[in-house]
């Protein structure tokens, strides 16, 4: 297993408050531990502007997660984040060498 960080953007539709955690962000760590990996943290980066519109918003929730996964199982999570509609971006970025 390898270490992994990924960035979501996710729609401001949705609203949540500062102490409850995103239902979006719960489903892709559900994900995440459904394909065997492990999710170390999730940090709320919060709502920001966007650099440019993505589906008409000019704004996104910001969430940084953390986690341990096999690399096979990547193409599998990363297909999933584009199938959500909430999720406007995402990046996947594998740690260490």
């Amino acid at each position: 297993m390898l270490d992994y960080e990924m960035v979501l953007v996710i729609s401001p539709e949705i609203e949540v408050a500062e102490e409850d955690s995103h239902p979006t962000v719960d489903k892709v760590a559900k994900l995440i531990t459904a394909k065997g990996g492990t999710v170390t943290d999730i940090n709320r980066w919060g709502k920001r502007k966007l650099a440019y519109p993505i589906k008409s918003f000019i704004e996104g929730e910001y969430y940084l997660t953390q986690f341990k996964m096999d690399p096979n199982m990547t193409h599998e999570l990363e297909a999933n984040l584009k199938l959500t509609e909430e999720i406007l971006r995402h990046l996947l970025i594998r740690l260490g060498s």
